[in-house]
């Protein structure tokens, strides 16, 4: 498996995972609900990115907006092209369920910020977020894969995962956050 499948992968599960694992059976999800997880949190920190685009006027966040956009569009198609060759089917979750919930929450919280105030709301839901997707991967998605390959591509994304993570922190502490 090239190397941006894999990471492709595991950016995109570890989003996914991020903010509903507890939701999941005490067994863990599955592979295939692994990559129904990961297609769902793909797409929230895509649709979130897109909405800074439209409503920030700092610099700094529309760069981090346009990178989060970029970058998990481009993990969109490999995590595709990943479950077809793992012959994954993604299934639906709990995980995947509180995932939606919680986005749609984060979403209508969003919208009715503009300026500063929004600026730091998303930026600050994007470390947090991050840091949260570390730590699932970690201590949830990587022990519970089955596939090899799937598994390999949960541990050789930590340093697209940290570099996000960092990326935000960065433009936190550049608006006065934490």
């Amino acid at each position: 498996m090239n190397c941006l499948l894999r990471t492709a992968g595991v950016a995109l599960i570890a989003l996914s995972a991020s903010a509903g694992l507890q939701a999941q059976t005490a067994s863990g999800p599955t592979d295939p609900q692994i990559a129904g997880i990961v297609v769902v949190a793909n797409q929230i920190d895509i649709d979130a990115g897109k909405l800074a685009l439209k409503k920030t006027k700092n610099s700094e966040v529309r760069q981090l907006a346009q990178q989060m956009v970029d970058d998990h569009s481009k993990l969109q198609g490999d995590v595709g092209a990943l479950a077809k060759k793992l012959n994954v089917t993604p299934a639906d979750s709990p995980t995947q369920q509180q995932l939606k919930s919680q986005a749609d929450q984060t979403m209508t919280k969003l919208k009715g910020l503009s300026g500063a105030a929004f600026d730091k709301a998303y930026v600050d839901n994007e470390v947090t977020y991050h840091q949260a997707v570390i730590d699932a991967t970690k201590s949830t998605l990587i022990p519970n894969a089955q596939n090899a390959d799937l598994k390999s591509a949960l541990e050789s994304a930590a340093p697209l995962f940290e570099g996000h993570l960092q990326h935000a922190q960065q433009v936190q502490s550049s608006l006065g956050g934490k």
